[in-house]
């Protein structure tokens, strides 16, 4: 298997605490205050979510289970004292289908331990919950 190339992405200073992505980029605006877009922590919920989400799709749908749709939820809690990082996180996974619930929490199970890049580069001593509805 070829090697992945290096991720490259390039933040430009807007104002107040608010960046942008560079002109070869996707759009996309950080706001340090969540309101002209999603604050950093909001981004790496995101990260984290989004790439558990493709790997319970594709995973789901190379073993050939009738997946409908998928709806996901991403909670973190945050320490109190800086660095506020994520303390605990919680992912829940709304499966439509007649996707045996088995095969769900397989999924997920392999994302966590094997496929999520996003999860396996954050600190693996934060819990990590999930639930499949």
């Amino acid at each position: 298997m070829a090697p992945k190339p290096p991720t490259s992405v390039s933040l430009t200073w807007e104002g107040d605490l608010r960046f942008s992505s560079g002109p070869d980029e996707p759009a996309l605006v950080l706001d340090s205050a969540g309101a002209a877009g999603p604050s950093p922590m909001q981004v790496m919920g995101y990260a984290i979510l989004g790439c558990m989400a493709m790997d319970v799709v594709h995973i789901l749908q190379k073993g050939r289970h009738p997946l409908e749709s998928l709806r996901c939820a991403f909670v973190g809690e945050r320490a109190q004292e800086d660095p506020r990082r994520f303390v605990r996180v919680r992912l829940t996974f709304q499966v439509g289908g007649n996707v045996p619930r088995e095969a769900t929490e397989r999924a997920v199970q392999l994302s966590r331990d094997k496929y999520c890049s996003a999860w396996n580069t954050v600190n693996p001593d934060i819990p990590f919950e999930y639930a499949i509805e």
